[in-house]
């Protein structure tokens, strides 16, 4: 058995520059997240909302990759900071309802900024961005 394989080199590996560029990414979008007091998950999660107002547990933890042991937290905190409501379904008590709130939609204008500012601060262009989406979208298996 060669244990000097080539395989096992950490340059070889598709997750590592996959894994080190999303840190890279995410790290651009901390200062415009700082100054609306957000983390980039916490951010993530309010996206979803603005995007569909209301939404339950599940359905947001699918739109995320997120499981309801990451996802619990996250939302306490979000409520914890009046951005958004949680409540039972009343239809079905399993259920766990999120809706923003007047103060959650509010932010909503200034984080619309940071996706064009962290564009502007990436060493690639608009036509490579477009690309890199399409091929991560297909590696996810969802377009």
């Amino acid at each position: 058995m060669d244990l000097n394989n080539d395989q096992l080199k950490l340059e070889n590996q598709l997750c590592f520059p996959l894994y080190a560029s999303a840190k890279e990414v995410v790290k651009r979008y901390k200062p415009y997240l700082d100054e609306i007091g957000l983390t980039y998950t916490q951010y993530l999660a309010m996206m979803v909302l603005w995007e569909h107002k209301t939404i339950n547990v599940k359905k947001m933890g699918e739109y995320l990759y997120l499981d309801s042991g990451t996802l619990t937290p996250l939302l306490k905190r979000l409520e914890s900071i009046e951005l958004i409501e949680r409540n039972r379904d009343p239809n079905d008590e399993r259920n766990v309802i999120i809706k923003l709130t007047p103060k959650g939609e509010a932010l909503k204008k200034p984080a619309s900024q940071i996706p064009d500012k962290v564009k502007e601060c990436l060493p690639i262009t608009q036509e490579e961005i477009i690309t890199l989406y399409h091929i991560l979208y297909k590696l996810l298996g969802t377009k």
